[in-house]
């Protein structure tokens, strides 16, 4: 089975990889903006015709899309987020229209949600940020196409290899210069009020992996997530405790931090359980664990002058 992964250097498509690697008979190629990408591929400026002789080259049975960003200029995400997987899939439609399409999406397309409520993939999505709606526009795009295509919505991510734009990512490596300078001291951080879905990014290579591996036709939208809204305060305490840290995590909300714009998430995911056989397998203790155990550094040198640290 030849594999054609888009985004394979970004921290979910690192850790597909990994899986999709592992499984027998699969032959996987990487497409992107990397030296180490088999195919040059930058969703945000190819035509549809040059990515259809892309694929006309790559001739893969299936396309896994992790290419995604949530920072920059309003182009920059319109274009990755939006535009992508819109060419991504007339491409697919042209070049390769048996090819099974796995694109991942966010929760964040869902948009706020009321405190105890799990959302189900036929909840309506109102997104109220620019990250949430640029990646419901490319999940629509994906929905909308006449080919086999299926798209994961993913909740919060966690475990080894967190990016420093997110609170797992940012608050280990806030907690590597505070553990270097001291375990008893005080590590600032921003509002962590919020209720979040936090799910393990090897369960959600496990879901793509799976998702690949089903014969016939999937539902075309499925949640991946833990199924349960644990506080971001489990998280930073949770972090913490991996590290050896036994000093004050602080909450210095309208200093360092700001309010959240959604503060409860949770993902109902019955339907990836009952169509993959799906379900999480890491506790989120695990996943801190397994992330500090990888990416946390004790031997990081404190910002000059500094009593403290925070995290946004």
């Amino acid at each position: 089975m030849r594999i054609l992964l888009l985004g394979s250097t970004g921290y979910l498509g690192g850790h597909i990889a990994e899986r999709l690697r592992a499984l027998p008979g699969v032959r996987l190629l990487r497409g992107g903006r990397a030296p180490v990408d088999d195919h040059r591929i930058d969703l945000a400026t190819i035509t549809a015709d040059a990515l259809a002789e892309q694929l006309g080259r790559a001739a893969p049975d299936a396309v896994v899309n992790c290419a995604g960003t949530v920072t920059g200029t309003a182009l920059n995400l319109a274009g990755v987020n939006s535009r992508g997987p819109a060419v991504l899939c007339q491409a697919l439609r042209a070049a390769s229209p048996s090819a099974r399409l796995v694109h991942l999406g966010s929760a964040a397309e869902y948009g706020p949600r009321g405190v105890g409520e799990r959302t189900a993939e036929d909840a309506p999505a109102r997104p109220v940020a620019l990250y949430g709606a640029t990646k419901l526009a490319g999940t629509l795009a994906v929905l909308e196409a006449r080919i086999d295509a299926l798209v994961l919505r993913v909740t919060d991510p966690v475990g080894p290899g967190a990016p420093p734009a997110g609170l797992p990512g940012r608050l280990t490596a806030e907690l590597s210069r505070a553990v270097a300078r001291t375990p008893h001291g005080t590590v600032r951080v921003g509002d962590l009020s919020a209720r979040q879905d936090f799910v393990d990014v090897r369960d959600v290579a496990q879901a793509v992996a799976l998702a690949l591996a089903l014969p016939g036709r999937l539902p075309r939208l499925l949640n991946i997530g833990s199924g349960r809204a644990a506080p971001a305060r489990d998280l930073a305490r949770g972090l913490a405790d991996a590290a050896g840290f036994t000093g004050d995590v602080e909450e210095t909300l309208g200093q360092v931090g700001r309010p959240t714009a959604a503060p409860w998430q949770c993902s109902d995911v019955t339907a990836a359980e009952w169509e993959l056989g799906w379900r999480p397998r890491f506790t989120l203790r695990e996943s801190l664990a397994a992330l500090w155990a990888s990416d946390g550094d004790p031997r990081l040198a404190p910002a000059a002058g500094s009593r403290g640290t925070s995290v946004p």
